[in-house]
């Protein structure tokens, strides 16, 4: 892997594929780390892209410069640290793919800076900008059933069981969240390492308690928050893919995130498939990656 000093962080991603290849950064999820698109970033450097693949903060290898910084985990965060990197390797646009926390990350450089993106592939319910304002507003209890790790992460009791379990309560996550793949020992073993992380249990516990307005986020950020507070549209060239087996983020019947992208625009539901999609289907994702160049 190499490292980039990148804003607040010293990152450390992948890069494959040829040099001057159309650039692809590839963003991963929560509780997930860069293995999940081994696959992907193998098919598009065959076909001439040039994938960056990136430890997010709090995962692997990468680190904060300053012991100073607070380790946030908000939305704001994950945005700002994706559009430094892209600055820090001379990358004036690419295409973005991510999910879960990836997704995140890509919808907010391509809602709020859409000259830095060429296209972009998202997962899940496709428009990953959190709401923050209308996070007090119960769900469905199916719903709320989905998300008792958020609230578990609310209490001391869930930074405890977080800290001391990590490995364990992420690999009951991959089960619960993806029913139908059935992943090797080694394989999640290669990810939870990078669950070691000095910083992975503040930056999580941050996130899911920033998300529901019960905590601040850091002060450097506040302008960006204020501008996803108005849940901007994103107007790229724009790929999302559902699995239809994900039990955390099911498809819906309608597609609720449409309104939300006012550029060309297309959904695919993928069978047999749960919620970390790059890894499951490769094929699928590369795809989707491909349509956009």
């Amino acid at each position: 892997m190499k490292t980039v000093r990148a804003g607040v962080l010293d990152i450390a991603y992948r890069d494959t594929g040829p040099a001057d290849g159309v650039p692809v950064i590839l963003l991963h999820g929560f509780p997930y780390d860069i293995h999940a698109y081994a696959d992907v970033a193998e098919r598009l450097a065959g076909t001439g892209f040039r994938c960056i693949v990136p430890s997010l903060r709090g995962y692997g290898p990468t680190r904060f410069v300053s012991g100073e910084t607070p380790r946030s985990g908000q939305q704001a965060a994950l945005g700002a640290d994706l559009l430094a990197l892209m600055d820090a390797l001379a990358i004036p646009s690419a295409l973005l793919g991510g999910y879960d926390w990836g997704g995140r990350a890509a919808c907010i450089v391509a809602a709020l800076r859409p000259d830095r993106v060429r296209g972009l592939v998202s997962c899940g319910d496709g428009y990953n900008i959190q709401n923050i304002a209308a996070a007090g507003t119960p769900a469905p209890p199916e719903e709320e059933h989905r998300y008792w790790y958020q609230y578990y992460f609310h209490s001391e009791r869930g930074r405890a069981g977080l800290t001391a379990n990590r490995h364990g309560l992420c690999r009951f996550i991959w089960q619960l969240w993806s029913p139908s793949w059935a992943f090797a020992e080694d394989t999640y073993a290669r990810t939870a390492a990078s669950f070691d992380n000095p910083d992975f249990v503040d930056i999580v516990i941050h996130s899911y308690r920033h998300r529901f307005g019960g905590i601040a986020g850091d002060p450097a950020l506040d302008g960006l928050e204020a501008r996803l507070a108005a849940q901007p549209d994103i107007p790229v060239p724009t790929v999302v893919l559902q699995g239809a087996d994900d039990t955390v983020d099911p498809p819906t019947a309608g597609d609720t995130a449409a309104p939300h992208f006012t550029g060309p625009y297309a959904r695919h539901v993928v069978p047999g498939v749960g919620h970390n999609l790059p890894q499951e289907a490769p094929g699928a994702f590369a795809e989707a990656v491909s349509s956009l160049a």
